[in-house]
């Protein structure tokens, strides 16, 4: 008979302590927020929160070229700047490609 194995997956956030989710900047997303990425705490209290809270709770959150940025969250794009984020989450932010 076949031994079942159970797999856990653990986020890297879970596993080095952190509650928060990184959040990584691309271009002109990066200049504005002077470094290309961060483990960011959520605001609140609560087990997440939106985007828009996420970004808004940064010193940079309302420079011009957030509020045209798509995202990436865990790998899926999203213009829902309503989508909650959890910790343990990954966000890309990416600003309008010249070009593309």
């Amino acid at each position: 008979m076949a031994e079942l194995t159970q797999v856990t997956q653990v986020s890297e956030s879970a596993a080095t302590g952190t509650a928060g989710v990184t959040v990584r900047y691309f271009a002109a997303a990066k200049a504005a927020a002077g470094l290309g990425e961060e483990v960011r705490p959520l605001p609140g209290s609560g087990p997440g929160c939106s985007i828009q809270a996420l970004l808004d709770s940064t010193p940079f959150g309302s420079a011009p070229v957030f509020a045209r940025s798509t995202f990436l969250l865990n790998g899926v794009t999203t213009t829902d700047r309503e989508a909650l984020v959890h910790p343990g989450d990954t966000l890309d932010v990416l600003p309008p490609f010249a070009g593309g």
